[in-house]
């Protein structure tokens, strides 16, 4: 095993490292957690450690910056720059910026191996694709935990240590594969995923230390509320009892919804707009861009510093008058809360459940974001739909307490509001689990899970938080211009646990070999209760979520093209986290593997 187990908080506006020397733990207690300061570029000939790195990539132009001004401790490419410097120049020149790559990489509208970021780059741009974008990331910490950590002792390099990297718990079976592709790309191959808000649940243990059992008690059902720059995730976590002590078990997860600090900066940016002459008109489309960044920084300026009434809002002017042509305003505090208190968490009541439908407002960088900003809706949709998944009885699943995370909440009057609301729902107030620091909470929690795995430490257990079927099409007549309905035959249970795997019951099905063919896949937070092998011809639209579907050619190995071959499934969820369905041959000993990752496929 490796010396160190090391967290990696892969986060759509910042990226953190924590990690633990597996040397310094003792027979009763984990090894002290540490965080690892960033050295990244902060202004031209600057480089300077930070306690993360913004996720955000510069595309710099040919020439843009003379030799050495960016320079790291360790040799950096020269076409792409990463961090605090990236975000912040960028912000002046965001055809070359590419940010929410982690928003991307969950996108099934978009081919996210195909380079399409910046999305508003120009021609003369190299673009890069979601996966390339996340793996520079990584591959940065990478260098950075080589350079500080490492140094000469080859088996302490990062690519050498078990590492847990974090996805939301919403992220489906495609984007978790892609997730994991990053990280090869980067050179780790010892990754396991792990859900972040579990994370954050494991970085309050590590804080508290034996004392959180005095926190919660048996009964208990703790939400954790996370909201990120790119995505919303709700968790609840049951404290029950087992032989005179506490256990902690993950109940259920939310949906995969878009929404976060990057929406709430594009809402901000169109309140500041109505304050300019001619609004948004009078922008082109990169001020736009560039004037979401500028609000995001005075968001966060605002927030840090609570005596302030405004922020200044400044973005670069166009054509050769760029300085003197800029564009000043100022974002108000007045503004800041009523953007966001009532546009994201409205008080509402808990039958108040989010709109459906798209808004055009928020479509403008082509991401999928949630319809209805008001985060605190989606919560009441989630805290109902578990109600009748987990046969509570009630309306409402009523949490005893409730942990924040994500940066989103690093504003008290975001958290304050959002316990208002959940409080207002069961007429009792919600405790507050006190929370470690939100930018490196998920990082340190990782690295907290990291011993767990290796017996040191309280485990939350769970398996996966959902569970998966493949559509199977119905034998029914064609009928021109009526696409065959299909079935949904479930072949992962909610809560199979990572390493296991299970022959799926039930009939032979016919496998399409040596032609392209579309396989289909769907999933459920809610269908708790379906054995392997359920076969569902009917259910509601909010029961079951179609994924991406895979579309591959099968190899046909020593049969024919279009060839039907009679198979039996049999689903693995591996150690890492991610899923594989194998389809074999009842007839011969070939086999077939479909992964949840891409439009091609491996096999045996």
């Amino acid at each position: 095993m490796s010396r160190y187990v090391v967290g990696i908080d892969l986060g759509t506006t910042n990226s953190a490292l924590g990690y633990a020397d597996m040397r310094e733990a003792t027979d009763d207690k984990p090894a002290p957690i540490k965080a690892l300061a960033i050295p990244q570029v902060v202004g031209v000939n600057d480089a300077s450690e930070r306690a993360v790195l913004p996720s955000f990539l510069y595309l710099p132009a040919s020439k843009e910056f003379p030799a050495g001004a960016l320079d790291l401790p360790w040799k950096s490419p020269l076409d792409r720059l990463v961090g605090s410097f990236a975000r912040d120049h960028g912000a002046k020149v965001p055809g070359r910026l590419v940010s929410s790559a982690k928003s991307w990489l969950s996108h099934p509208g978009v081919d996210r191996k195909a380079p399409i970021l910046p999305w508003t780059a120009a021609d003369d741009v190299t673009k890069v694709s979601p996966v390339d974008a996340s793996s520079a990331y990584l591959a940065h910490l990478r260098d950075a935990w080589n350079h500080l950590i490492a140094g000469k002792t080859a088996a302490d390099r990062l690519e050498h240590q078990e590492v847990f990297l974090t996805v939301p718990a919403s992220f489906d079976a495609v984007a978790r594969e892609l997730t994991v592709e990053a990280a090869q790309q980067a050179g780790l191959e010892r990754v396991t995923l792990l859900e972040e808000p579990q994370a954050a649940f494991y970085s309050w243990l590590a804080a508290h230390g034996d004392s959180w059992r005095k926190k919660v008690k048996v009964g208990d059902l703790l939400l954790v509320c996370d909201v990120g720059g790119g995505t919303t995730d709700f968790t609840l976590i049951s404290v029950s009892d087992e032989g005179g002590d506490l256990a902690l078990t993950r109940l259920a997860v939310g949906e995969h919804i878009l929404l976060g600090g990057d929406n709430m900066d594009l809402t901000l940016a169109h309140a500041v707009a109505a304050t300019l002459p001619n609004g948004m008109d009078a922008l082109d489309a990169s001020q736009k861009i560039a004037l979401g960044h500028a609000c995001r920084s005075a968001k966060e300026i605002l927030f840090a510093e609570p005596q302030k009434k405004t922020a200044p809002v400044t973005i670069l002017g166009r054509g050769s008058k760029v300085i003197g042509g800029a564009v000043k305003t100022e974002l108000t505090r007045e503004t800041l809360n009523s953007t966001l208190l009532d546009g994201f968490l409205p008080r509402c009541a808990p039958t108040d459940l989010p709109a459906r439908g798209r808004r055009v407002g928020l479509t403008e960088i082509g991401l999928p974001y949630a319809a209805d900003p008001a985060i605190t809706r989606h919560l009441a949709r989630f805290l109902g739909q578990q109600a009748g998944s987990l046969h509570t009885g009630g309306k409402l699943v009523q949490p005893s307490a409730i942990l924040f995370n994500g940066g989103v909440f690093k504003a008290a009057e975001l958290r304050n509001r959002t316990v208002e609301v959940l409080s207002s729902w069961f007429d009792a107030p919600v405790q507050t689990l006190e929370t470690r620091d939100l930018d490196l909470a998920v990082a340190l929690g990782a690295a907290y899970y990291g011993q767990v795995r290796r017996g040191k430490g309280v485990r939350i257990r769970g398996g996966v938080p959902r569970s998966y079927y493949v559509g199977v099409e119905t034998a029914a007549p064609a009928v021109p211009g009526v696409t065959p309905p299909i079935k949904a035959l479930c072949v992962v249970r909610m809560g199979m646990e990572e390493g296991t795997e299970t022959d799926v019951p039930g009939p032979e099905f016919g496998l399409v070999v040596g032609e392209p063919a579309e396989f289909r896949f769907l999933s459920s937070t809610t269908r708790r209760n379906d054995p392997v092998g359920t076969v569902l011809d009917r259910w509601a639209p909010e029961e079951l979520q179609e994924q991406e579907p895979l579309e591959t050619a099968l190899g046909a190995e020593d049969g024919g093209a279009g060839e039907t071959v009679p198979v039996r499934l049999h689903s693995h969820v591996t150690e890492v986290g991610t899923l594989a369905l194998w389809c074999n041959s009842s007839r011969d000993p070939r086999r077939w593997k479909l992964e949840f990752n891409v439009r091609e496929t491996s096999q045996d």
